[in-house]
């Protein structure tokens, strides 16, 4: 058997091979859980504060860029279906 086909057959289970029940799969689930949980690395004091800067500026640039946006289409609709007139009547 060649290194390929081997290695494509080693992450299934056999066809009869039993199905593990509901509580066994959600206890797995769980152990899986914890253990991507270990390999988290937190964050130092300095990456956070650089990392809160950066999504800080981003909000704020996209504020700009949708307040721009905003403005222009409202001023275009104005213009177009004359938002010149008095609305109360």
């Amino acid at each position: 058997m060649t290194e390929t086909a081997a290695s494509s057959s080693k992450g299934r289970p056999a066809k009869n091979a039993a199905k593990p029940g509901f509580f066994a799969r959600i206890a797995i689930f769980i152990r899986q859980v914890i253990g991507e949980l270990k390999k988290v690395v937190a964050p130092t004091r300095k990456e956070l504060i650089n990392y809160t800067l950066v999504v800080l500026v981003f909000v704020i640039i996209m504020m700009v860029i949708v307040t721009l946006l905003d403005l222009a289409f409202g001023t275009a609709v104005s213009w177009v279906f004359g938002g010149s007139a008095p609305t109360d009547r």
